[in-house]
């Protein structure tokens, strides 16, 4: 089937999902392999209940987990680590702490600010948030690159007033463009995160116009992902995968081993 490179459990302060509870979901869906990519998000808006991530435990939990599949499933050692231009330095010296297999960079805060909540988007209108937020992801790039791939790049649509609705790649392909164009020049991959369907979009983050323009600029890996925080949401809507990158203009996929890239045919 596929690989399912994007799934956080209980060690992410989102989740309380059990690593092995993870693994076994994902063995009986049929998959090829996974890699877990808990949550590193350093300096994070205050949030109730949110637990920051303990690496040290992490790094021993999942490696346990995973040595008890060695001879039957693959489970890759991943990381998603929420980009801030001034947390460049603890990004580095942290990625030189762990053997990771994969590490995922992604926006989640924006100058201070978490777009899961609803202040993010008061006092100005859904296109200036959605601007706000990609020229963030630019920053972020520009302050740190030690990433493989960067993570669901049109997130904030998710959260906002109108969701979608009136969002679309041509009103923000100026800064879109921008975005691909730095990580294609960087060697950077995509991924294509089918939360999207699961928050009711209809389309994966990004969407498939902005993976199709990421492989028409020379744009070579991109990674499939569900963002699964529990186990029903492992391989989400992966059925539709397959088609969406063979119209995009891609014959395979993308899974790291050791931080290098590998391509599976589709």
């Amino acid at each position: 089937m596929l690989w399912d490179t994007h799934i956080h459990t209980a060690y992410s302060g989102d989740s309380s999902a059990d690593p092995d509870e993870m693994i076994k979901k994902s063995i009986d869906l049929g998959l090829d392999g996974i890699c877990i990519t808990d949550h590193l998000d350093l300096d994070f808006p205050e949030t109730p209940g949110f637990e920051p991530l303990d690496p040290e435990a992490y790094a021993a939990g999942i490696c346990r987990a995973r040595e008890s599949y060695r001879e039957t499933f693959p489970v890759g050692f991943g990381i998603e680590i929420g980009l801030q231009p001034h947390l460049a330095d603890a990004h580095r010296e942290f990625l030189d702490t762990y053997d990771f297999d994969f590490v995922i960079g992604s926006s989640h805060a924006v100058h201070g600010k978490d777009p899961y909540y609803p202040p993010f988007f008061e006092g100005r209108t859904q296109q200036e948030a959605y601007q706000e937020y990609f020229e963030s992801i630019v920053e972020n790039i520009l302050a740190f690159d030690d990433f493989d791939v960067f993570g669901h790049i049109d997130y904030v649509v998710r959260y906002g007033p109108e969701k979608n609705e009136n969002y679309s790649y041509e009103e923000y392909r100026e800064i879109l463009d921008v975005i691909l164009k730095l990580l294609v020049d960087r060697g950077k991959g995509i991924e294509i995160n089918t939360a999207g369907f699961k928050y009711g979009l209809g389309h994966p983050n990004p969407t498939e116009e902005i993976i199709k323009q990421y492989r028409e600029l020379g744009g070579e890996i991109v990674t499939i992902g569900s963002d699964a925080h529990s186990p029903e949401q492992i391989a989400y809507a992966f059925e539709k995968v397959p088609d969406i990158l063979k119209d995009c203009g891609f014959q395979y996929y993308t899974v790291f081993q050791g931080r290098k890239p590998e391509f599976i045919k589709l």
